[in-house]
């Protein structure tokens, strides 16, 4: 469901708000040569004012990937690009505003469907579909400024690190595989 972005043109005003704003950009098509997977609230219909859209991408190559941003982006408002190391694996972000929304671009050398952002949002659609009531919670939430998956953590009991416990509870479910 998550390939591509037309679902975003029938959704809700922001997805269809982010369907313009990404198809103007052409990002998706300009970054095509690593995998971009819009990730994040806005898929999900459980964005608040201010969410971001964020993409991630499967890079292997981080100096070509910079240049590219660069290139592409780096004349927009509030232009950032940061490396760092993220539970030990190089990863890229970039950071800018384009027609009202602020975007994240994420990367790192690891497949799209094995990325814990794409992950988490894999299971918190599940969970939202087999459990509607807990949507306007999860957003109650987020408008106090708690980030989506403590949100979820809390909503639904779990305990110890909310980003480890939707990846076991997503395993448990069978909506990702094990050992992930």
């Amino acid at each position: 469901m998550f390939a591509t972005i037309t679902y975003l043109q029938s959704g809700q005003t922001t997805q269809r708000r982010a369907f313009r704003a990404l198809s103007e950009l052409g990002i998706l098509r300009d970054l095509a040569r690593y995998r971009p997977v819009l990730c994040g609230t806005v898929p999900i219909s459980i964005d608040v004012e201010g969410s971001d859209l964020d993409i991630i991408m499967e890079v292997y190559e981080p100096e070509r990937f910079k240049r590219d941003v660069h290139a592409l982006y780096g004349m927009q408002e509030a232009f950032v690009y940061k490396e760092k190391q993220i539970r030990q694996i190089p990863s890229q972000k970039a950071n800018f505003s384009f027609d009202g929304f602020a975007f994240e671009l994420f990367a790192q050398p690891i497949p799209v469907e094995r990325q814990h952002a794409y992950l988490h949002m894999l299971v918190e659609h599940h969970l939202l579909l087999r459990h509607p009531d807990i949507r306007t919670k999860i957003i109650n939430l987020k408008k106090q400024g708690i980030k989506t998956e403590p949100a979820f953590a809390q909503v639904l009991g779990l305990t110890g690190d909310p980003y480890e416990a939707l990846l076991v509870l997503g395993q448990e479910l069978g909506v990702i595989a094990a050992g992930l």
